[in-house]
This record gives structure tokens, C-alpha cells and sequence, in this order.
């Protein structure tokens, strides 16, 4: 297979190299314990091998990234061919990269390698299956904080390697009021509206403020509040049309909750502005990915 340049791995798409090193440090201290008995007692240490990154289902290729680091942290001397690039969409049975080196550093790494790419490309290909869905009209696929803890960093690149968007990264990275939040405040007796504007004053101005709705007479007081966004959540497509007629433009619009791949274009078509999905990277099935092993 010819090998192609990585077009898709820009500076916008990349996962920042520290966090990269560390989690793949932390997965491998996880996975080889105080080394590898099987491993180190069976294949000579001057063995060299190859294998092939299979995808044995079609998705999404995303993580080759993640893979080489796995290996280079093994053996700096191992050497990943990329054939095809990040974002690449390949069906089964596809070789999509290849490693060669030391086959007991190949050995070592095939499981956490193969942990990340199959979780991460399972991701990607979810996320561009929604992406699919909504294409032709104005709405953006986006992410949740309901990732996998310690992996964000990761799952979040997949969801913009899968031609999806990135929600906030954490809890300090933008304004969420969500239910929650204002039931805390009942027993201070304050209002939904007073709460908003005191919040809007403890803000900088350029700082936007989302609130979390789940009723359809709750969006008035919200408007009133002067809030710059709403996300309809656990509503059906009838009501989401309802409230952003209601809405009129005066506030962007999210929806979240139960949205599926069946019913996301019927809640796109409502007119809202994002649709958020936390499944992509909470409960997305992992593909089938394999390393197929060849001595050189």
C-alpha cells in the first residue's frame, strides 16, 4: 500500500505532547507491572520483527499518534509507517500503519497501542456518523464531560478527528448553570433571574453564560436573565422546535439528552444550533483493531 502524508495531523487537532506522554507512561506502567516474565524469558533480545495496524471493522482511523508514542517510549528505535492519515475513512480489513523494531518492545506495546486506537477510532467513526447525519444544515456535533477519566485530552481529539467540536474542556473552561446549581441556591431563596444576574455581574462581560432548561416555561425567566445560550435537554425534536421558536434567536441554542443517530437530523431540523452527545465518548463501542505480527 502507498504510504500518504498525515494531512489531518494539524496544530488544531493535536493532543498537547506532555499529556500525550503522560497518559501513554501511566498505561504502560499499568500494563507491564515490574516487566513483561512472558515476554522476557521467551523472545531474544536481539529479535527483530514487524506487524501490521489492521483495522478488521471499517471506522475511522484516529490515534496512530497515541500508538507511536506507546512504541517510542519502549524503544526509541522502533519505527511506525503511517499509510494512511488521521481522519481517513477505511473499510475492513484495511492495514493502516505498520511497526518495525525489536520484537520484544513490539510484544510490550501491542495491548496499550492497541487500547487507545481501537477506543479512539471507535470515537472518530461515531462522531463522523453524526457529523453525516446533520451535513446540509446549520448545527454542530459536539462533545460532553462524560469521558473516560484521565483519557479527556485523548477522546476529545478524536471527537475533532471525526469531524465533530469540542464542549467545554473542564469545569474552568466556561459557564454552565445547570439545575443542579439553581436547586442549591432554593435554600437561599433566590431566584432563577436574580441568580443569572449575579452571576452575570461577578463575570466579565465577555464571558458567555449557558443555563440548562428542561421545561418549556422555564425559557422566559432565562431570556429575562439576559443569558447567551440554552440547552434544551431531555426534550423531544417537537418540543426543541417549540422552545427555539420560542427563543426566536434571542439565545444560541444546544440541545443534549437522549439524542441518537436515528433522531439527531429530526433535532437539527428544529431549528437548534448545537447538538451535543455525550454516547460518543461515554458508551461507543470499541472497534476491532489488530496488530498482526511478522518476523522480519
Amino acid at each position: 500500500m502507498q504510504r500518504t502524508v498525515a494531512a489531518r495531523d494539524l496544530a488544531v487537532l493535536a493532543i498537547p505532547p506532555a499529556e500525550l506522554r503522560r497518559v501513554v507512561a501511566v498505561a504502560l506502567d499499568e500494563d507491564l507491572g515490574s516487566g513483561d516474565i512472558t515476554t522476557d524469558n521467551l523472545v531474544p533480545a536481539t529479535t527483530e520483527a514487524r506487524a501490521a495496524v489492521v483495522f478488521r471493522t471499517a471506522g475511522v482511523v484516529c490515534g496512530i499518534g497515541v500508538l507511536e508514542e506507546v512504541f517510542r517510549q519502549l524503544d526509541e528505535n522502533i519505527a511506525v509507517d503511517r499509510y494512511l492519515p488521521e481522519g481517513a475513512q477505511v473499510p475492513a480489513g484495511t492495514t493502516v500503519a505498520s511497526v518495525r523494531g525489536t520484537a520484544r518492545a513490539i510484544l510490550k506495546g501491542e495491548r496499550v497501542a492497541l487500547n487507545f486506537v481501537q477506543r479512539m477510532a471507535a470515537t472518530a467513526t461515531a462522531t463522523a456518523e453524526y457529523v453525516k447525519a446533520v451535513a446540509g444544515l446549520p448545527v454542530h456535533v459536539i462533545d460532553t464531560r462524560k469521558t473516560t477519566p484521565g483519557l479527556r485530552h485523548l477522546e476529545k481529539y478524536a471527537i475533532r478527528v471525526g469531524g465533530g467540536r469540542n464542549h467545554r474542556f473542564n469545569l474552568s473552561d466556561g459557564v454552565l448553570v445547570k439545575d443542579n446549581h439553581l436547586a442549591a441556591l432554593r435554600n437561599e431563596d433566590i431566584g432563577a433571574v436574580e441568580a443569572l444576574r449575579m452571576l452575570r455581574d461577578r463575570l466579565p462581560h465577555t464571558q458567555r453564560i449557558e443555563v440548562e432548561v428542561d421545561r418549556i416555561d422555564q425559557i422566559p425567566e432565562v431570556l429575562e436573565a439576559g443569558v447567551d445560550m440554552i440547552l434544551l435537554d431531555n426534550m423531544t425534536p417537537a418540543q426543541v422546535r417549540e422552545a427555539v421558536q420560542l427563543i426566536a434567536g434571542r439565545a444560541a441554542t444546544e440541545v443534549s439528552g437522549g439524542v441518537r443517530l436515528e433522531t439527531v437530523r429530526a433535532y437539527a431540523e428544529a431549528g437548534i444550533n448545537v447538538v451535543s452527545v455525550g454516547a460518543l465518548t461515554h458508551s461507543t463501542p470499541a472497534l476491532d483493531v489488530g496488530l498482526d505480527f511478522e518476523l522480519e
